[in-house]
């Protein structure tokens, strides 16, 4: 799946907690979402925030997915929100 195709497949199924997604849509859609906080924070800090709060339904969406595409249970994706080793663990999940 390409860049492009991978930030819209994220943002038309933003709330699409069924199904699947590949390595390269979760991990394109990803990469997005990190370089559009960088840049919406370099304009405006307050606009970051709106900005986490537009990205965090297609986040969690995509990453449900791209757990059930792996093979574990859609519940582990709240292990990211333990600091520092959720995320170790989550990114070796993924």
């Amino acid at each position: 799946m390409s860049f492009g195709s991978a930030i819209a497949t994220g943002f038309r199924k933003y709330a699409d907690f069924t199904g699947s997604a590949s390595r390269s849509e979760f991990w394109w859609f990803n990469l997005f979402l990190v370089l559009a906080s960088i840049g919406v924070g370099a304009i405006w800090d307050s606009l970051q925030l709106a900005w986490f709060v537009v990205g965090l339904l297609p986040y969690l969406a995509v990453g449900v997915r791209r757990l059930r595409d792996a093979g574990f249970a859609w519940g582990l994706i709240f292990i990211g929100l333990v600091p520092f080793l959720g995320t170790v663990v989550m990114i070796v999940l993924w």
